[in-house]
């Protein structure tokens, strides 16, 4: 297991670098990476979302890990994982007011107070404190996906009055460079909790100066601003009315609540599953994210000029690779015929599928929900998801762990079929309508969100 991590890492990266190579000699240069304030400009963001960026992915490959290290059983770490889910939902139906009303300078610096108390949590034994961690996490990861990007696109507009047809070329880029980010934290997780012998608990510690940087980077050079605030009960009404009234955003809405709660169990049990091998956790985590970095990269060839595939196309393929993985995992991880490698090709798949899925789904989501509803729209889609990965890692909490796992894959690849059940009914409903096109591509291309 630990060679064929190594080799397959190394072949994802050498396939993901010579793509964006070709791409990057492809690619003209745009007006706006020529404009020497916007680069300014850029940099400014870049170098705290970034360093926010980093110290969360550094987190991800030891987390299941360190709570086995303090010998908690599965039941127990999948209540923690389970109340970090209802936290990241809870505070994620109120981030965006909370920004608004708070700021949002001060709430980037708020998200690195409240993420290094997170990474300090690690530190105990006690199962409670590790609990308010989880919380502490979840309202994290609400600031983190809401403040940076409510901050940049206000003062790209507001404040330094750049084109708005700018401001997809920076999140494309920062879509790029997170892979990245990602791909590299995997390795530095590796290196300070394996190759230096620090134990699980080491990439937590080295995320604290990360975040304690970009909250001081933020507080010194970002300016502060607000903004008009709907009220919360508006806000869900609306999208509530947009969901029922559009059968488009109920099917989209469907498929995402599907298929992102099958990536949150996914989450959860790839270390019980690789872990017992020897596998190398750093390095199966970076692996996993070059994997989806490639699936990036495939998804911006298939929409190019040269090919001109549809988002729902890729949508599609997305979710029959990931049923196809399921099927693989429930027979890989058969009690007493286990098979690590089948496993982890399986897993790497997933990966390829999000990296296509998560781009197509944002496009389908800025084509078919109105812009005035998305944060309204978006809450209701976020309660069905992390719903059903409650309900699967309770579910694996009351089972054996012998059987539990391969169970839990049979539960996904269940959840999966409807969802493809539902991309089939998507299909139908818009197979005819051009907006959900991919236009010939005549500049940059599609910059996907974050």
């Amino acid at each position: 297991m630990l060679v064929t991590a190594y080799i397959a890492f190394v072949v994802l990266l050498a396939s993901c670098l010579g793509l964006e190579l070709s791409r990057c000699r492809a690619k003209p240069s745009g007006r706006a990476c020529s404009n020497p304030s916007f680069v300014r400009f850029q940099l400014d963001f870049y170098q705290v979302y970034f360093l926010a960026l980093a110290a969360d992915w550094l987190q991800a490959p030891y987390l299941y890990k360190l709570y086995q290290h303090y010998h908690f059983l599965e039941g127990q770490i999948a209540i923690l994982y389970v109340c970090g889910l209802a936290s990241t939902v809870l505070f994620g139906l109120v981030a965006s007011s909370l920004v608004d009303w708070l700021g949002r300078k001060k709430s980037c610096v708020l998200f690195s107070l409240t993420y290094s108390l997170c990474c300090l949590t690690k530190l105990s034994r006690d199962y409670f404190v590790l609990l308010v961690g989880r919380a502490l996490g979840g309202l994290s990861t609400a600031l983190l996906f809401s403040a940076f990007e409510a901050w940049y696109i206000h003062e790209h507009v507001e404040r330094h009055d750049f084109p708005a047809e700018w401001i997809p070329a920076t999140f494309a880029r920062a879509a790029f460079w997170n892979h990245v980010l990602a791909v590299v934290a995997g390795v530095a997780a590796e290196a300070v909790a394996c190759w230096m012998g620090l134990g699980p608990v080491a990439p937590f510690v080295a995320a604290i100066p990360l975040l304690a940087l970009a909250g001081a980077l933020a507080l010194h050079n970002w300016g502060e601003n607000y903004d008009r605030q709907r009220a919360f009960s508006r806000t869900c009404a609306g999208g509530l009315r947009c969901l029922l009234s559009d059968r488009r955003v109920l099917l989209l809405g469907t498929i995402q609540a599907l298929f992102e709660s099958v990536i949150f169990i996914f989450v959860f049990l790839w270390t019980p599953v690789l872990d017992p091998h020897g596998a190398p956790l750093g390095i199966i985590f970076s692996s996993f994210m070059a994997a989806s970095l490639l699936g990036s990269s495939l998804y911006r060839i298939a929409t190019s000029k040269r090919y001109h595939l549809q988002p729902m196309h890729l949508v599609s393929l997305a979710v029959l690779i990931v049923v196809f993985s399921l099927f693989m995992l429930t027979f890989s991880t058969s009690p007493g015929q286990e098979s690590p490698v089948e496993s982890f090709i399986a897993f790497l798949l997933i990966e390829l599928a999000c990296g296509l899925y998560f781009p197509s789904m944002s496009f389908l989501r800025r084509k078919v929900i109105p812009e005035t509803e998305q944060a309204g729209v978006l809450n209701w889609f976020r309660v069905p998801l992390h719903l059903l990965a409650c309900l699967g890692l309770l579910v694996l909490h009351d089972s054996d762990r012998k059987t539990g796992t391969r169970n839990m894959f049979s539960i996904c690849s269940a959840i999966m079929v409807m969802a493809l059940l539902a991309v089939v009914g998507l299909f139908t409903v818009v197979r005819h309508d051009a907006e959900l096109r991919v236009p010939s591509p005549t500049g940059e291309p599609y910059a996907p969100e974050l």
